[in-house]
């Protein structure tokens, strides 16, 4: 019966039958033999092939029914796609090794099956982290407030050494509020494609600058030097969003300052031409990130230093929205880093 294990139903109904009529000329055989009559031995001679035409449509009639039905079944498990009463197939092509063709598609089935198990686990997982991190990030401004708030409805208002301190301090907390909205706004905009790039061509050390001096101010509060890195004087015309651009570069120069170092800390911006691309890089001396966070830094809400990173301020969203923007770009953005050393981001751009 091995023989018959990948066989077709038309190769199963020739077996079938082949053994029939061998079974039932044998049988005629010893009758002929025994009776030796002449019409006998005519009838003799068109019995083999007629048995053999009988078994085979018998055989081959209820293979396809059988076969058909049970196909039926599972299709209707595995396929999605309803068909028409026009598509619908009522026999099977029994030319064609149809269990052979059945088995693969199941297989494929069960494989995509385990796919989507194993991404809507996935999704699940990061559905309920990310509800469980934004809930944290958004409870620590939201009782600052209440407790602002109640403090100065509670008498207050009438202490003129607090009442001040803690409207600003509550309008601080209202502010982190806002900048978490917009950056899980913005995050949500790219993910599903809404916000369009506006492609263009621009100096990208022009832009460097640009931003430079934007945070000149805040480096200086920091005790922290904001400078292009030596041999980066020459010009790159890059194509990209250019504000999309503007807002890696803040994003990536302001986590600089936050981490920089106490004394001596300096953030350098840097450009390399690799042909068809520009590098371009923002290096500093600060704290660094420890290896084992490193491949989680672009992920929402991940802090290395919990407390420090709250009493510095920002979403927690920030490398998360720059790695988006990347993307949307279709470019790579990576990171170095070891701890009392300092980190590198580096990102790619298109050349114009």
């Amino acid at each position: 019966m091995a023989m018959l294990k990948n066989s077709t139903p038309r190769q199963i109904a020739i077996f079938v039958a082949f053994l029939i009529t061998a079974a039932g000329s044998v049988f005629f055989a010893a009758l002929v033999a025994a009776t030796n009559i002449t019409q006998i031995q005519i009838l003799w001679l068109a019995f083999p092939p007629a048995l053999f035409a009988i078994s085979y449509a018998i055989t081959i009639y209820f293979l396809k029914n059988y076969i058909y039905r049970k196909i039926k079944l599972i299709y209707k498990t595995i396929h999605q796609h309803k068909v028409s009463p026009s598509e619908k197939s009522t026999t099977v092509d029994i030319k064609s090794n149809i269990l052979d063709e059945v088995e693969r598609e199941v297989s494929d089935w069960a494989a995509m099956q385990e796919a989507e198990i194993a991404k809507y686990k996935s999704w699940a997982e990061y559905r309920r982290k990310f509800i469980g991190d934004i809930s944290h990030e958004l409870k620590t401004p939201i009782f600052n407030i209440q407790g602002y708030l109640h403090t100065l409805l509670d008498g207050g208002m009438d202490d003129e050494e607090i009442n001040l301190k803690f409207l600003r301090k509550a309008a601080k907390n209202v502010e982190r509020l806002y900048t978490i909205v917009e950056d899980l706004s913005a995050i949500s905009r790219l993910e599903t494609g809404e916000l369009i790039l506006e492609m263009q061509v621009f100096d990208i050390k022009e832009l460097a600058t640009e931003v430079l001096e934007d945070l000149e101010f805040k480096a200086k509060e920091n005790k922290l030097k904001l400078e292009l890195k030596s041999g980066a004087d020459q010009s790159f015309r890059v194509r990209a969003d250019r504000e999309s651009i503007r807002q890696v570069l803040v994003n990536l120069i302001d986590n600089s300052i936050k981490y920089g170092q106490a004394t001596d800390g300096i953030t350098k911006i840097g450009f390399y031409d690799m042909d068809k691309y520009i590098l371009v890089e923002i290096a500093d001396n600060g704290i660094g990130i420890p290896k084992e966070h490193l491949p989680h830094v672009f992920d929402r809400f991940y802090r290395v230093d919990k407390s420090r990173s709250r009493l510095r301020g920002g979403s927690g969203l920030g490398l998360s929205i720059v790695k988006h923007i990347m993307e949307a770009h279709k470019q790579t953005i990576n990171v170095r880093s070891t701890q009392e050393l300092g980190s590198t981001f580096g990102f790619t751009l298109e050349k114009a």
